[in-house]
């Protein structure tokens, strides 16, 4: 075969030595099976790689926290239940201020007895008596305030405790101790306990209008056990009074007695807003005055500037002087016709101010 020779095969060399050595070579046609059989092997890999990202997304939303928006408002919501547990204690405060024990009476002051004795007018206009007892009240408020911040907490109850006394009779010891009372209880942060403890001749409440009743004398005598229960309240807010019960042959021994210094101080240590006044017998004239003292942080003795007698002073104050704060009232003073009062500028127009 030289170059003359016609070329009848065009195809590879092996195709063309076929002949030669006897081969019959695959047919043209079935070649392109061959490359079929890397077709499957690459279906395989194609079919973990697509498996790979569908396992990725189902793993994925297991670390998102969901329920955690929804329990964020939780803590919003619990700050409100303390607020609303705090809010329902305010029911004990009208209780501290209004509840009266179940054994005590209520009744309404006199007002026509009252203007009749002379006696100030719960609500009425200021006025120079009203001025007066304003003044006598500060000072025993400070006198008390003053002891309660220095001594201990039993001086400090019993200088809430007055005695309201006098040397003789007629003095004005029983006008000068209910007007005290009617004047302190207008005080905001106080509550007055009026008591009669003129045993001998009690009168607060006939000048008050109130009706009789048991007292302190029946509550040292042992036939009532709590004395709260004897105690009246009154139509006026923060005023309540005492009776001073049944007449008794030794009511100075009660009063003596360590049941009656328990009870006494008892009435100051049940509320601690609580004044308590008593209205004794006159210092010169009957014995429980002088025990009285005993039991008192504070003493107001009525002077009366016509009548008492400087003797009849100091020896009243000789017998009241179990008691360290004695201070002195000076009652029934006479003015001169047309001329102004303490406390009568309230009276003013508006011309003369």
């Amino acid at each position: 075969m030289n170059d003359h020779t016609p070329r009848r095969f065009k195809g590879s060399l092996l195709e063309r030595a076929a002949p030669s050595f006897h081969y019959a070579p695959a047919p043209i046609e079935d070649a392109p099976a061959a490359p079929a059989a890397p077709a499957a092997p690459v279906a395989k890999p194609a079919q973990k790689r697509v498996e790979a990202p569908v396992a990725q997304p189902e793993t994925a939303p297991a670390p998102v926290p969901a329920p955690e928006p929804l329990t964020a408002p939780e803590p919003m919501v619990a700050p409100v239940e303390p607020v609303l547990a705090r809010g329902v204690p305010v029911e004990p405060e009208p209780q501290i201020a209004t509840a009266r024990p179940t054994g005590r009476r209520m009744a309404p002051l006199d007002r026509a007895v009252l203007e009749q004795g002379g006696m100030l007018m719960p609500g009425a206009a200021i006025g120079p008596l009203a001025e007066e007892f304003r003044m006598v009240k500060r000072q025993l408020l400070l006198t008390a305030r003053a002891v309660a911040a220095k001594d201990t907490a039993k001086a400090a109850d019993r200088a809430r405790m007055i005695l309201v006394c006098s040397a003789q009779p007629s003095e004005g010891k029983t006008f000068c101790a209910i007007n005290l009372a009617l004047s302190m209880a207008t005080e905001k942060d106080v509550e007055v306990l009026l008591v009669d403890a003129d045993f001998p001749k009690p009168d607060v409440l006939p000048r008050l209008g109130l009706p009789s009743g048991p007292g302190l004398l029946d509550v040292l005598a042992g036939s009532v056990s709590n004395v709260e229960d004897c105690i009246i309240d009154t139509d006026v807010p923060q005023l309540s009074v005492l009776p001073a019960g049944a007449r008794s042959n030794s009511d100075t021994e009660l009063l003596a007695s360590d049941r009656a210094r328990a009870v006494i101080d008892g009435l100051a240590a049940a509320n601690p807003r609580r004044i308590v006044i008593f209205d004794s017998p006159p210092a010169l004239a009957a014995s429980p005055a002088s025990v009285l003292a005993l039991h008192v942080g504070q003493v107001m003795l009525v002077v009366r500037a016509d009548k008492t007698s400087e003797g009849d002073l100091r020896a009243a104050v000789n017998t009241l002087d179990a008691c360290e704060h004695i201070q002195l009232v000076l009652n029934s003073v006479s003015f001169q016709p047309g001329g102004r009062r303490f406390g009568s500028y309230y009276e003013y127009g508006e011309e003369g101010r």
